[in-house]
């Protein structure tokens, strides 16, 4: 009697990527929430304001509650162009660098360097403008921009001030950018590997709350040198006020060193719950494209 055939092993359906934009829709709807903080955080780096609490005030007392979402189609830019683009280059580094599930920490902060080094370049226009329209009503009329909007911000930076005006603070913004992810993205995937191996945590809204937390932590006090430096060169307008080396002799000469640590707090107050929330977002968003996907809607 010849024996049954035996059937093949089955082939491990290979798991399709997520759609590239899904970070940059999370990080938007987290920085729409925060943005208040966010525009408070500008002001303090890059004014004379000197107290979170009092800045805040001022912003209502002179722009009403609204006020405190000046600069809010800034904010969409950058997101929908930095965000985005980290993103999807950090996925695509980790693919390069060999960063799998249980990677080494040194391999997540590698594919998050070079994930920040490209969309530090590819954002900098956005980041420019959301910086001088959260910043624009903290300074006297005269020196405001008065921009309408970011595409208009957009359009008045290449005919007033050229092209060359779209890369200015570019150095500090990659290098802040570098930070940023080597720091937020990595140690958030490295924090959540982390948790998942103790008995503690599961793959759910707690160890992503976790992580997004321990994650939002250590980016503030890594990033927060590069950040005030972007701020201030970014919403300066006049003739060589664009020099990184200027802007550090100047600031260590008016306040010392521990200028690069101004607005650590609203910029960890900031920071915090837009990390949280992005990543919240963005694994809910994972959970939802799983779904359709499920459920045979293959457009996601």
């Amino acid at each position: 009697m010849s024996s049954p055939p035996v059937s093949p092993a089955p082939v491990p359906v290979k798991k399709q990527p997520y759609p590239f934009w899904l970070g940059g829709v999370a990080a938007t709807i987290a920085a729409s929430i925060t943005h208040p903080l966010d525009l408070t955080k500008v002001r303090l780096q890059a004014s004379g304001d000197k107290r979170m609490i009092e800045s805040i005030k001022k912003t209502v007392r002179t722009a009403g509650v609204r006020g405190l979402f000046d600069g809010i189609s800034g904010t969409w830019l950058r997101q929908m162009s930095y965000s985005m683009c980290r993103f999807w280059a950090y996925d695509e580094s980790k693919k390069i660098v060999g960063a799998g599930k249980d990677a080494p920490a040194y391999k997540l902060a590698l594919a998050g360097s070079m994930a920040g080094g490209v969309a530090g370049l590819v954002g900098n226009p956005g980041e420019i403008v959301m910086v001088r329209l959260q910043g624009d009503f903290a300074k006297p009329p005269e020196k405001r921009f008065n921009y309408k909007h970011c595409i208009d911000a957009l359009f008045r930076m290449v005919r007033e001030e050229g092209v060359s005006s779209l890369a200015r603070g570019v150095g500090p913004n990659v290098f802040r950018s570098v930070l940023m992810n080597a720091s937020q993205l990595a140690s958030y995937d490295f924090f959540k590997a982390e948790l998942l191996k103790t008995p503690y945590f599961h793959d759910n809204i707690a160890c992503h709350f976790t992580a997004s937390f321990a994650a939002g932590t250590v980016a503030t006090t890594v990033c927060s040198p590069a950040d005030v430096l972007k701020s201030r060169i970014m919403n300066a307008s006049g003739p060589g006020s664009n020099s990184t080396l200027a802007v550090i002799k100047t600031s260590l000469k008016n306040e010392g060193a521990m200028f690069m640590f101004k607005g650590w707090l609203p910029a960890w107050t900031r920071l915090q719950p837009t990390t949280i929330l992005i990543f919240l977002t963005l694994e809910q968003l994972r959970n939802g494209v799983n779904y359709s996907r499920s459920k045979g809607y293959t457009f996601l």
